[in-house]
């Protein structure tokens, strides 16, 4: 199969890949390499023989009409997005832009492609989204994926937006797609303007280590492997038309996540005091969303997926791959916005 990941050279979408590469899939990644894409992420398939990179936006109907039939690819993986909920507080533009506008173009370009060649059966379109197009939980509940959209950033508006989009094509138009909505990822490569990599980092420099509010904001976390493997089974599995929910079964408030990677860091790389002395409170994000929790069951009992690795082992491995990977990170640290809050409003 070959697949067009779109976003390949980001985080979530970079584990994608890899992991397609090494399942023996062929891949195109196409990328627009902002400000949070990054080559390294796959430098480890740069020259594999069924590895090839378009730098193109998703926003360039042109580049998209050109990218489609020159590679002619079996199936589309959507993940590139604008996602940081801070930035699109601070610059909601660029998310409708990107999110809304650019999966426009895709989903048309997708079509095209899909109709000139006679609409085979086995195309698929999978659109990656998030569990944040649901809105927000109290202490108790789990979205499903009938849960009805409620989102309360910009970034959240743009995905719900283009959520909506993805079934539009396929009710009007026949397009085979498939839905995923997944909660919060984490793990190597994830870029250093979000919480985890965040506090590591500030916890390795003996900067304040910031927690928004009282740090009681939930959220269920996904070893960023795990999604992917998550996201290949669905699109090799997956009933055409459905969404599925992906969780990584490992709630942790914001305070507790924190609190854990410092007990790591003290173990790992032990320094002249405890690292939570470090732990600070700041003022809460607008708008901030109180819990989010999935329900797999969808996603378990049709697929038979679920989750590997525990919080606990994946953020050891995440703790480990930045103390291992200092260039990698260090050389990210002068772009647009990292080491600066965002998102105040």
């Amino acid at each position: 199969m070959k697949l067009l990941v779109t976003g390949g050279a980001g985080f979530i979408g970079s584990a994608v890949v890899r992991q397609a590469i090494a399942r023996g899939h062929r891949v195109v990644n196409l990328d627009a390499l902002t400000y949070a894409a990054c080559l390294g992420n796959v430098a480890s398939v740069a020259d594999h023989p069924d590895y090839a990179f378009e730098h193109a936006n998703i926003c360039d109907p042109a580049a998209l009409e050109r990218i489609f039939s020159t590679h002619l690819p079996d199936a589309v993986m959507h993940l590139a997005a604008e996602s940081h909920v801070d930035r699109s507080i601070d610059g909601p533009g660029a998310f409708i832009e990107t999110n809304v506008t650019g999966t426009f173009n895709l989903l048309q370009a997708a079509r095209a492609h899909w109709e000139r060649r006679g609409q085979p059966e086995n195309f698929r379109f999978h659109h990656i989204s998030t569990d944040e197009v649901y809105g927000s939980l109290g202490p108790t509940g789990q979205f499903t994926e009938s849960t009805p959209y409620d989102p309360r950033s910009p970034y959240s508006a743009s995905k719900a937006a283009s959520d909506h989009l993805v079934r539009a094509w396929h009710e009007t138009y026949g397009l085979p797609v498939l839905l995923t909505n997944c909660s919060n990822n984490y793990g190597p490569y994830h870029f250093p303007e979000k919480l985890i990599p965040v506090i590591i980092l500030n916890a390795l420099a003996g900067k304040p280590l910031p927690i928004y509010g009282d740090g009681s904001n939930v959220r269920d976390w996904l070893y960023v492997e795990d999604h992917a493997d998550a996201l290949l089974t669905v699109l090799n599995r997956g009933q055409v038309g459905r969404s599925y929910n992906i969780g990584g079964e490992n709630e942790r408030s914001n305070l507790e996540l924190v609190q854990m990677l410092c007990d790591i860091l003290d173990e790992l790389r032990p320094g002249a005091h405890p690292y939570a002395d470090l732990i600070t409170f700041v003022n809460d994000r607008p708008g901030h969303d109180a819990r989010y929790s999935i329900d797999p069951t969808r996603i378990r009992t049709e697929l038979g997926w679920r989750p590997g690795v525990t919080i606990e082992e994946g953020l050891r491995r995440t703790v480990q791959w930045y103390l291992d990977n200092e260039p990698w990170w260090q050389a990210l640290l002068n772009r647009d916005g990292v080491g600066s809050r965002l998102g105040t409003g």
